[in-house]
Order: structure tokens, then sequence, then C-alpha cells
């Protein structure tokens, strides 16, 4: 089994190092992608490309990663998910969900998010995760949008939940 990780909007493959060193020392094989910019629809094929399809596959992802991983993860048929900071709407615009497709997401799923993220309110976030089979939210006191600060907490978190779907 291995963790596939798509990065944030601004970032590349090289900018998820410290969660692949962080899965890889915890004994989980994992890879990031390097994704196209723009649109999340047009990023999904390259994910894919990358990551390969079945149930041996779990895709993830920081922010935009996570989004595209979500995505590719009703094509491609993933064992799991792992969504770090996933952006649920732009920041203020919380009539604009990110969330048309969850519905149709079969494979267990982990959002890790920070309770102060501009990117995802809380409540909202709470609601939504439940519109997922076997979906899980884990809740990061004081975080933002992003959580460097607390990878090593978030990481375990992920790893038990790997070890779970095994």
């Amino acid at each position: 089994m291995k963790v596939v990780l798509g990065h944030g909007a601004s970032g590349n493959a090289a900018s998820m190092k410290p969660y692949v060193v962080g899965f890889k020392r915890r004994g989980i094989e994992a890879i990031a992608v390097d994704l196209p910019r723009g649109s999340a629809e047009r990023a999904v094929p390259v994910f894919i490309k990358t990551s390969g399809r079945g149930h041996d596959v779990i895709g993830g992802g920081q922010s935009f990663g996570g989004r595209v991983a979500s995505m590719a993860a009703i094509e491609a048929d993933f064992g799991g998910l792992i969504l770090f900071s996933y952006p649920l709407h732009r920041p203020g615009f919380t009539d604009q969900l990110r969330t048309e497709h969850f519905p149709l997401i079969r494979c267990p799923a982990l959002f890790l998010s920070g309770d102060r993220d501009p990117f995802a309110r809380i409540d909202l976030l709470k609601k939504w995760v439940k519109t997922i089979p076997n979906a899980r939210l884990e809740i990061f006191e004081g975080q933002g949008h992003g959580l460097l600060k607390v990878l090593d907490q978030a990481l375990d978190v992920a790893t038990a939940f790997v070890k779970e779907i095994k």
C-alpha cells in the first residue's frame, strides 16, 4: 500500500517532502506528485497517472492536492483518502462549497483540519464529512490552513488510519 500526495496550489512535489519523509519514518511508502496549476479537474488525470489505480493506493494531499486526490478517488477506486487542510471553500465564500463530488467517494477518508482554517469553517466541514460513508474528521486546535506545526501529530493519526485500512 502506498500513499500518493498532491501539493497545495502554490506548492510543488518538493513542498510535500515533510509529509513524505514523515510517512516513510513511520514505515509507510509515500510519494508526492507535481500537479499542474489551475483547475482541480485538469489535475485529476495527472494525479491518477502518477498514483495508479486500485485499493492499494491511498490518495491524499495538502489543500488543493487533497481536493484533486478526492476527485481522483472516484475514478481510480483508491483504498483510502488522507486530506490535510481540505479547501472546503475560498476564505469568506462559505456559499461556494467544493463538495459536489463528496457523495460519490466510496473509500474511507480521513480529513485533518485546523479549527482556524479560513478555507474550511469547522461547522461546515463537520456537516459535509458526514456525507461520505466511512469518513472521519480530526481537528487540530489553534491551527489554520496548513498543519506543519502539528505535522508529527497529524501523521501519527494518518498512519493509524492507513494501518486500519490494510
